[in-house]
C-alpha cells in the first residue's frame, strides 16, 4: 500500500522525501513501514532531495524570476534540509540573479508608462521584493533601468509632466 500512495504521487511530479513521508503519515501508514518504504524508494533513486532542489532552485528562477531567499524559503516548506538547500542555492550565479531581475524590470516598465515616478518605483520594488530580491540590488536595477528606459520613453514626474 505505502508503495503505491508513492509510486502514485512521484508519477504526477518530483518530491521530496518530507513531502512523501507526510503522504504516508495523512494515509496513517505506520512511521516503521514509511520509513522502510522511503529509505528503498531513496536507495534505487526514486527519491532524491539533492536532485530535486537542484531543479527546483533553476526552473522556478528561469521561470518564475524567484531569487535566493524565496527559493530557499519555498525549499524549506518542501522539507529540503538546509545544507541540500544551500548546495542547490549556490549554483544560481549573482550575476544571474541580477540578470533575472533586470528583465522583470524591463518586461513592467512599459505597462507604468502613465504612473508617477514614484509610484512607479514603488510598485517595481514591490514586485522584485515579493519575488526574493534583495533592497539594495532591487533599488539599483529599478534606477539603472528606469534611467535607460527614459532616454526612450520618459515616464512622468510627480507633477504629471515628463521627467526632465
Amino acid at each position: 500500500m505505502a508503495r503505491t500512495i508513492l509510486l502514485d504521487k512521484l508519477s504526477a511530479q518530483p518530491r521530496t522525501r518530507a513531502e512523501l513521508a507526510d503522504f504516508l503519515a495523512a494515509r496513517d501508514i505506520p512511521d516503521e513501514v514509511a520509513a522502510k518504504v522511503l529509505d528503498r524508494f531513496g536507495e534505487v533513486g526514486l527519491i532524491d532531495d539533492a536532485a530535486f532542489a537542484s531543479a527546483w532552485v533553476e526552473s522556478r528562477h528561469r521561470g518564475r524570476g524567484l531569487a535566493r531567499r524565496a527559493l530557499a524559503q519555498e525549499l524549506r516548506r518542501k522539507g529540503v534540509d538546509d545544507d541540500l538547500a544551500r548546495d542547490a542555492l549556490g549554483e544560481l550565479e549573482p550575476e544571474q540573479e541580477a540578470d533575472t531581475a533586470r528583465a522583470l524590470v524591463r518586461r513592467k516598465l512599459p505597462s507604468m508608462r502613465n504612473l508617477e515616478r514614484q509610484v512607479a518605483m514603488r510598485r517595481l520594488l514591490g514586485m522584485l521584493a515579493r519575488k526574493g530580491y534583495p533592497g539594495g540590488l532591487a533599488m539599483s536595477i529599478i534606477k539603472e533601468e528606469m534611467a535607460a528606459s527614459d532616454e526612450e520613453l520618459p515616464l512622468l514626474n510627480d507633477s504629471g509632466l515628463e521627467a526632465e
